[in-house]
């Protein structure tokens, strides 16, 4: 047996601590290193019959063979005779195992050796995996970090036991990340890699939105208020659908709070971004009409019947126009995400135009043209009693017509 005191114990329980490794996975690696020493040691591939113990009580730890007992011993190495096995336990009996200590001399630096290599790569995939299955159950939600760098725009957020990557596109547009400063993220991606695991987190999420409500709002925790649907332009607004399980609790009022608190508290975590709480609606038209708040909407109308087309024509008072479609179209734009609506927003005086237009318009291409009243043949007659009267001969007519046409030629 090798001493190895207690040294070793008081460096697992701190690990244990503060990576949260168990002390078990360290000291089973021990024991695999051991094993692995003895079997390069030794020059043997096989062995399964060999296995390391440590004794905690002592502080010991040695390599051991298990042997089957036997009357005649055929392979030594599996194998020990009644006769030997007595040696050792006096009530051991015939098939039997027994384990018997194998530790070769000068063993102890090889296996320090070798137990270095095993126990710190050991040590790494534990912490992997622990910080895999522990970001594994974030994917998905909110969580706390403390800005650590920005490189190559991508900003480097500490979440705990690992840095965490949050890309460019995943970022508040003109937002400042400050080395230092804490920040609410959400955990968008964790991939697995030969190292520590990678975890994606964004600042721009439509989720951050829904767990802060759910975070700042009880009636949205307890069930009672249900987030319908949330749609997000980070940095700038969103519009946010919720709906009351319970009759007697105003969905908008509860996200609200009592003189505005709690939608206060959410816009100050979002650095003063614009927020819409509008009251879903299972009818489409009264849900297209909330989701154009704070614009007054006249009409609704549903262009098709077709569920998956969701085509709706809007009509707005003229000085409603520009409130209704937004900056730089980005209220109707909301809203259309918000109600999952194709939304077309015109005000009053162009659907009046347009109907006009319409009342106005001749369609040329379908008018037949209008039949002649004048018969041909009495029209030829005609003509040709005018030449009479006037005392024109017929052949005298086309000679002189002829002789005109010559003349012109000539000249």
């Amino acid at each position: 047996m090798i001493k190895i005191g207690t040294a070793l114990f008081e460096a697992c329980e701190e690990l244990e601590r503060e990576r949260g490794i168990s002390k078990d996975v360290l000291v089973a690696s021990l024991c695999d290193a051991m094993v692995a020493a003895y079997k390069k040691h030794m020059h043997v591939k096989e062995a399964a019959n060999i296995e390391a113990i440590l004794d905690e009580q002592t502080g010991e730890i040695g390599v051991f063979s298990t042997k089957l007992v036997v009357n005649e011993v055929e392979d030594s190495d599996l194998q020990i005779s009644l006769t030997d096995a007595k040696e050792i336990d006096d009530e051991v009996e015939v098939d039997d195992e027994v384990k018997i200590e194998v530790t070769p001399d000068q063993f102890g630096r090889i296996a320090a050796q070798s137990a270095k290599q095993v126990i710190t790569q050991r040590i790494r995939d534990a912490e992997r995996n622990n910080i895999l299955q522990e970001f594994l159950e974030k994917k998905g939600t909110l969580t706390t970090g403390i800005i650590q760098r920005v490189e190559n725009r991508n900003v480097i957020v500490n979440i705990g036991k690992t840095d965490a990557i949050m890309p460019q596109k995943e970022q508040i547009p003109r937002e400042y990340y400050k080395p230092g400063n804490r920040i609410r993220v959400f955990v968008l991606n964790v991939k697995e890699t030969n190292r520590l695991p990678q975890v994606i987190v964004s600042h721009a999420h439509a989720e951050i939105v829904r767990e802060l409500f759910e975070l700042e709002v009880p009636e949205i925790e307890d069930g009672i208020v249900e987030i319908k649907s949330i749609a997000r332009e980070a940095g700038f607004r969103t519009k946010i659908a919720v709906w009351s399980n319970d009759p007697e609790v105003d969905s908008v009022g509860a996200c609200i709070g009592p003189r505005g608190s709690r939608i206060q508290t959410i816009v100050g975590e979002l650095k003063n971004e614009k927020i819409d709480i509008v009251r879903w609606s299972p009818d489409p038209v009264e849900f297209i009409v909330n989701a154009i708040s704070p614009a007054r909407v006249v009409s609704v109308d549903i262009m098709t019947d077709d569920e998956e087309t969701k085509d709706a024509l809007v009509a707005v008072p003229d000085d409603q126009l520009s409130l209704a479609i937004g900056r730089e179209g980005q209220n109707v734009r909301l809203a259309h995400r918000l109600t999952g609506w194709k939304i077309d927003i015109k005000s009053v005086s162009q659907l009046e135009n347009e109907e006009t237009a319409k009342a106005n318009n001749y369609d040329y291409e379908n008018e037949e043209p209008e039949e002649s009243s004048v018969d041909e043949d009495e029209l030829n007659q005609e003509i040709e009693e005018e030449m009479n009267q006037q005392g024109v001969d017929e052949e005298d007519f086309q000679e002189d017509a002829l002789e005109e046409s010559e003349e012109a030629t000539e000249e």
